[in-house]
């Protein structure tokens, strides 16, 4: 009970304080547990600035518990991700995973993107109590025909999901999670707070990053 009142707390706490924010998260009800020692991190983004930062520091995240990881980057090559790969390709990539010891794939990538409107209001607006019909309507008449009363932002729907390739598996998913990226700004910010939620994510439910008596990353 302690650890999912502590899960929560700092979920929201990155969703008040984030540009982050889980929106679902799934887990093989057939799983309890799940251990890997060697697992492949792909980033999949056409940006590869991105995808190196991104891969990097979570292949760090997975070193720091003693968790083999390597990064995409470093296992396909250009004409792998710059061609069409067919099920029976990627079926003998997943092989070669296997016959190399590899136990999971971690996988994220950009699902959609939708644009967002906001009321641009000030801060001293927010504790106004708009007693009379004419004072409210005074105020907010902005709405009307002012081009900037509301602000613009994108959010990014990303999804990480984790794929066992152990033998006898099938290559099945062990957990799926959803989380809606607002309007990032600060690139390093961004992929920082994104690793910090999925690994959280992971030791609550635990896979993989399995909770310790300290949060490693929180320091709860």
């Amino acid at each position: 009970m302690h650890k999912h009142i502590l899960f929560l707390l700092v979920l929201f706490f990155f969703s008040g304080c984030s540009s982050i924010q889980l929106v679902s998260n799934w887990k093989d009800p057939d799983t309890v547990l799940f251990h890997a020692y060697k697992v492949l991190v792909v980033g999949m983004t056409e940006n590869e600035e991105v995808r190196d930062a991104f891969e990097s520091k979570l292949k760090r995240e997975f070193e720091k518990r003693n968790v083999e990881a390597v990064r995409s980057l470093d296992l396909f090559d250009v004409q792998f991700t710059s061609s069409k790969q067919s099920e029976k390709e990627l079926s003998e990539v997943e092989q070669q995973l296997l016959d190399k010891d590899f136990d999971a794939i971690l996988f994220t990538k950009i699902i959609g993107s939708e644009d967002r409107k906001t009321l641009r209001r000030r801060i001293s607006e927010l504790e106004k109590n708009y007693g009379m019909f004419r004072d409210d309507y005074i105020q907010h008449q902005g709405i009307y025909y002012e081009d900037d009363y509301y602000e613009t932002f994108t959010v990014f729907h990303a999804e990480t999901a984790l794929y066992c390739i152990c033998v006898g598996k099938e290559r099945q998913t062990i957990w799926r999670a959803g989380i809606d990226i607002m309007d990032p700004k600060n690139f390093e910010k961004t992929v920082n707070d994104y690793i910090k939620l999925i690994v959280l994510a992971m030791e609550e439910q635990d896979l993989i990053f399995h909770n310790t008596e300290k949060n490693e990353i929180t320091g709860l």
